[in-house]
């Protein structure tokens, strides 16, 4: 962080046959020994090390002044931004402040700015996590339910917890062509979702044919590398431009 080597990457979020209208942020590190590095292989050690709220507030910051930045640029300006939200990071006591100041600071437009949530974030404050989501949904931000499925799932966050979306975790994803389970879980999560009123969003899609099961399921928003990896902010631009309306790599 002090040497400015980490870099948010940001992955397109596709809707079917439309221009694509959101992304998911990504931190990358430029390590001069190890080159660009991956969250996975850093992340928990930066929890370890008591490192992660630094950190966190660094990316949320970013995202924040990114939204700023794309504001003027019309054909970027509706594009919003997801951002990941770490347990630590959400249960602090003056996080809805934290937020609520970001957005201030760098007058990002909240309604472009969704929080993605873990289950296991929500496991033993339920209701503190109701109070400021709905504190910061009065702002305008948005949240999304991660990982979906994959911890101690309970129908309750659902009905307790003001969400917009639900993303269905890559590892139902993989195997959705060749588990019964698999496909049975996405299924249910989508119809479940579709329900609730919820958009739902499937993750870690690879393949033409894991696409084509969930447009049939009715899951119209995706993303993953069969689209695109997560790239810089300029290349994202380069991206929209050449790839609207979004269409999976392999039928472009």
């Amino acid at each position: 962080m002090e040497h400015g080597q980490f870099e948010l990457y940001f992955q397109p979020q596709i809707h079917h046959q439309q221009p694509c209208r959101s992304v998911e942020a990504l931190l990358r590190w430029h390590n001069p020994q190890h080159g660009l590095m991956l969250p996975g292989s850093f992340i928990t050690l930066a929890e370890q090390s008591n490192l992660i709220l630094a950190i966190d507030h660094w990316v949320l910051q970013q995202a924040c002044q990114q939204l700023a930045q794309w504001a003027g640029q019309p054909h970027l300006s509706a594009l919003s931004i997801a951002v990941n939200v770490s347990a630590r990071q959400f249960h602090q006591s003056d996080f809805v402040e934290r937020v609520s100041q970001l957005l201030s600071n760098t007058g990002a437009n909240p309604s472009l700015l969704k929080l993605e949530i873990t289950e296991s974030l929500l496991l033993m404050k339920l209701d503190d996590a109701a109070s400021k989501m709905n504190q910061l949904r009065s702002l305008g931000v948005t949240f999304a339910l991660d990982d979906f499925g994959t911890g101690y799932s309970s129908l309750s966050y659902l009905k307790t917890l003001p969400l917009d979306q639900i993303k269905i975790d890559r590892s139902f994803v993989r195997d959705v062509l060749d588990n019964p389970n698999d496909a049975a879980i996405c299924k249910a999560v989508i119809a479940l979702g579709h329900s609730l009123g919820l958009t739902v969003i499937a993750e870690g899609v690879e393949q033409d044919s894991q696409y084509h099961f969930m447009l049939q399921q009715g899951c119209q928003a995706q993303q993953g590398y069969l689209f695109s990896p997560a790239l810089p902010a300029t290349a994202l631009q380069h991206w929209l431009q050449h790839e609207q309306p979004c269409k999976p790599l392999a039928m472009v």
